[in-house]
């Protein structure tokens, strides 16, 4: 009877630290989730022939954030008629984006500090199926590998003419 409530008690021991480990790992993964998001700065679009033909976004990462790979991130344009997904291209910008180190403490594309910028560039025909015309809005989706989102909506200006860049 001593040796059945010893092998018990065995048991619920490895069974608690079990359970206590896997929520430490919830925890973990909940808080990534939550605050490594990363932060748009500006957004400033290139005028070509009275359309915007690119989308420029200048992004650091949010408060408490850790380190944000930005050849990971998920991006999403909606617009009133389409839906664009994709993943940043850091070394091919074949799908019509790409990033550019502004100020950053390290050569390569991950945000390690709140100092660090990039710019996250759009080839609007390639990203967003077309340019985008003046009054035109579109909602952008950045999401980190650790799956926290960060959401904005980008504005054309009314008029574009006469003006080489404007800001979105």
């Amino acid at each position: 009877m001593v040796l059945v409530a010893a092998i018990a008690a065995g048991v619920l021991i490895n069974t608690a630290g079990l359970l206590q480990t896997q929520a430490e790992a919830t925890g973990e993964e909940s808080t990534q989730q939550v605050s490594d998001r990363i932060q748009i700065q500006s957004a400033t679009g290139v005028v070509g022939a009275e359309n915007i033909t690119r989308v420029n976004l200048t992004v650091t990462k949010a408060p408490g954030a850790g380190d944000i790979q930005l050849a990971n991130l998920t991006y999403q344009f909606v617009t009133n008629d389409k839906v664009v997904t994709d993943v940043m291209e850091t070394d091919d910008p074949a799908n019509g984006s790409s990033v550019t180190r502004i100020t950053a403490d390290t050569e390569d594309n991950v945000i390690t500090s709140r100092n660090d910028r990039y710019t996250l560039s759009f080839v609007a025909e390639d990203t967003l199926g077309g340019d985008l015309e003046g009054g035109e809005r579109v909602s952008v989706t950045l999401t980190t590998a650790a799956g926290a989102s960060t959401v904005t909506e980008l504005r054309v200006p009314d008029s574009l003419v006469d003006r080489s860049a404007v800001s979105l």
